[in-house]
């Protein structure tokens, strides 16, 4: 079994997981309603993806 010979500092263990945050989507807009949307999926509040309507909408009170 593998056994460190020196600890590992606080700078270095901070600099391996200087990568390990997470990112924020990204949102586009849709063109239709103009609602934020995730890029490659259909509008969930008017259901429309290039163009045509693919899901139904959520009804709207």
């Amino acid at each position: 079994m593998a056994v460190p010979k020196k600890k590992t500092s606080k700078s270095r263990k901070n600099m391996r997981r200087a990568h390990d945050f997470l990112t924020a989507p990204s949102l586009s807009v849709c063109p239709e309603c103009k609602s934020p949307k995730m890029p490659h999926r259909a509008c969930p509040s008017c259901g429309i993806y290039k163009g045509k309507e693919v899901v139904g909408a959520a009804k709207q009170a």
